[in-house]
């Protein structure tokens, strides 16, 4: 067995069967090892970023890694901006890399890079293999690395001699490690918190955001957030919806004013997205405390349930929206309809950027659904999670809502979504420019926006036409520009099975 077969039959020993890969090379022997181990499923990609991306998305569905295969420094390079937000989400990842044969590193090829010091950028654990008989056992070690509580990239550096070379075997399976709950007085400082006489409210992030963490925290005295960067958060009709904390740090500062006591739970503390002239960077009071009721290592969902006390918080349930026939297509009218129409188990992934908030109150109504919105805030996310989210759960409606300009990033992700029949439907919300900046341009203090640096945030020149862009990546494809086009076009994709995309023309 050589020791490309030998990482392959260690990756299944670890219950990973699913591979998105975009290879070169020095991994011609994994690639052909696919024939001798069919169990393995071999996803092609034809860019490393929906590679990185994909996995982020199957991780933050499964709870669990898929595989990434990606070609010596500069391919691993392609997949940095997504691998970072699978960093920001704490997605379990095993990301495979093909380097030179040791002999040939010497001779400094057109491909040599520092391949070690890419990866140790977003990942937790990075290690070269040392020789052929170590594939397997590097192979296992990258499993537990990347399982860790609470997940992390684990990057494993092969050359390409000890991928053909004889000697290797599988490492064996890894013992999957239990998230443990905080201690109990730990707990009980938190609950005297939150039950005492000064203000406090909760900040979930991590599982405390799937459904039996919300339940729990809804039965908890005091007020409750969510961080509005947590890799995944289960939402709709029925089940508690705490309150996401706001983008801008007017509002986040708002929302958290005249909090004595910030408790956290499987999430770091508030940040801002960026900096801004005369603002913190912490929303929360200067005279907060800042307390950790669970670290993201730990159970906080168990936490949350060891406090919890009778009287559910009040919150009216939300309506499911009425369908806006007859109106103007805006990121309003557009999030009415989704929120009407989404199926119950559906998953969104979420990267509409400026149309986002026009979009987020309509879907608190709709049927139970995962929410996976930006973590690390690298553009390209997407699509790509949209795809990896798609393979992970084939009998769930995944939906992705994608702006026009982020969704150029890793537009590859289309044909691979043709290519594996995801059912996934991408609705583009078009308006033709970098929108969110021309917020932000005004918020550094940077001034009104002139007419040569207009042109830099102007997407009209041409107009990407998306209907063009998706049909030659072999997915079906519509355009809409007004609500009832919309509302029938969504309808149609929400029927049917495998890819489709709606280009949304925004007024």
């Amino acid at each position: 067995m050589n020791g490309a077969e030998s990482l392959l039959r260690t990756l299944l020993d670890n219950g990973i069967d699913v591979c998105f890969m975009n290879p070169g090379t020095s991994e011609m022997q994994f690639v052909s090892a696919l024939d001798r181990v069919p169990a393995m499923r071999g996803v092609l990609c034809l860019f490393e970023g929906v590679c990185s991306g994909a996995a982020d998305g199957y991780a933050r569905m499964t709870g669990r890694p898929a595989a990434t295969l990606l070609h010596l420094g500069p391919g691993l390079a392609n997949g940095l901006a997504n691998f970072h937000n699978a960093r920001k989400a704490r997605s379990p990842i095993v990301n495979i890399v093909g380097e030179h044969s040791t002999q040939h590193l010497s001779y400094d090829a057109p491909l040599t890079a520092d391949t070690a010091l890419f990866a140790r950028t977003v990942s937790g654990w990075t290690r070269v293999v040392a020789s052929a008989d170590r594939v397997g056992a590097d192979a296992a070690e990258a499993v537990a690395a990347a399982i860790e509580p609470p997940g992390q990239v684990a990057t494993l550096i092969v050359p390409a001699d000890f991928s053909w070379s004889e000697g290797g075997a599988p490492g064996g399976a890894v013992e999957t490690p239990v998230r443990r709950p905080p201690a109990a007085e730990r707990v009980r400082e938190a609950a005297r918190i939150l039950r005492g006489p000064e203000p406090a409210a909760l900040l979930l992030g991590g599982r405390a955001l799937l459904a039996r963490g919300l339940a729990a925290a809804g039965r908890v005295t005091g007020r409750v957030f969510a961080n509005r960067y947590a890799a995944r958060l289960e939402r709709g009709a029925g089940l508690f919806a705490p309150r996401r904390l706001p983008y801008f740090p007017e509002a986040a500062e708002e929302a958290l004013a005249r909090l004595k006591h910030l408790v956290l739970v499987e999430s770091p503390p508030p940040v801002t997205f960026f900096g801004y002239p005369g603002r913190r960077s912490c929303p929360a009071p200067d005279d907060c405390q800042v307390h950790v009721l669970a670290a993201e290592n730990e159970d906080g969902t168990a936490a949350l349930e060891m406090p919890a006390a009778s009287g559910l918080l009040e919150t009216a349930p939300p309506a499911r929206p009425a369908l806006p026939a007859g109106a103007p297509l805006t990121a309003e009218t557009a999030g009415m309809t989704l929120g009407a129409l989404l199926p119950e188990g559906a998953i969104v992934s979420d990267e509409m950027v400026s149309s986002g908030e026009g979009v987020w109150p309509h879907l608190a109504g709709a049927p139970p659904h995962d929410y996976l919105p930006v973590t690390g805030g690298s553009i390209g996310q997407g699509l790509p999670v949209a795809l990896g989210a798609a393979l992970a759960c084939p009998d769930r409606k995944v939906i992705a809502l994608e702006a026009d300009g982020s969704g150029m990033y890793t537009l590859q992700a289309l044909w691979t979504m043709a290519r594996e029949r995801a059912d996934v439907v991408t609705v583009i919300f078009a308006n033709r420019r970098y929108r969110i900046l021309d917020i932000e341009m005004r918020r550094t203090g940077a001034g009104q926006v002139g007419p040569r640096a207009n042109d830099m945030l102007d997407l009209a020149r041409p107009h990407l036409d998306w209907v063009r862009l998706a049909e030659g990546h072999g997915v079906a494809a519509s355009r809409a520009s007004t609500a009832d086009e919309f509302i029938a076009q969504l309808r149609d994709a929400l029927r049917e099975r495998g890819p489709r995309l709606i280009e949304a023309q925004l007024g």
